[in-house]
């Protein structure tokens, strides 16, 4: 679809109470080539995602960066950085959006003001436990229970 097309189809979602979000992910590889490929698939994943619309893609000029891993004996990384703008069906979606695919900054352009029932809260709350719970699992992190 054009992009014209998706910013209309998007438009009208707006109208029926779909959020506006931009978006800013970042990847950072040690080949520009697996940088701009890694982030790519990345974006194209995530449009594939049900309940939102990616309207708009802006692709950053690759940058290439000295010793970017503090502690790391890597000496050289590339780093890029895509803008996107889509439109999500609820905030579970953008939630979900964010525990998924890291985003380095977010906005919520529309609407100004945003309401949930108590099932939309819990579902979030729920996918925010089981992030935590799928850390501890890895052996990453979790939450430290005082005796």
């Amino acid at each position: 679809m054009d992009d014209k097309k998706l910013r209309e189809k998007a438009e009208k979602k707006i109208k029926e109470g779909w959020i506006r979000t931009w978006m800013m992910i970042e990847c950072l590889a040690i080949s520009p080539d697996a940088a701009k490929s890694a982030l790519e698939t990345h974006i194209r994943k995530m449009g594939n995602e049900k309940k939102i619309i990616i309207y708009k893609q802006d692709f950053k000029e690759m940058k290439e960066l000295e010793k970017p891993l503090r502690g790391k004996n890597i000496e050289k990384a590339y780093s890029i950085v895509v803008e996107i703008e889509l439109v999500s069906e609820n905030f579970e979606t953008i939630v979900f959006l964010v525990m998924n695919y890291g985003p380095s900054a977010l906005e919520i352009l529309e609407p100004e003001k945003l309401a949930m029932d108590a099932g939309e809260a819990q579902g979030i709350l729920n996918s925010i436990s089981d992030m935590v719970h799928r850390f501890a699992a890895a052996g990453a992190g979790g939450v430290v229970v005082q005796t």
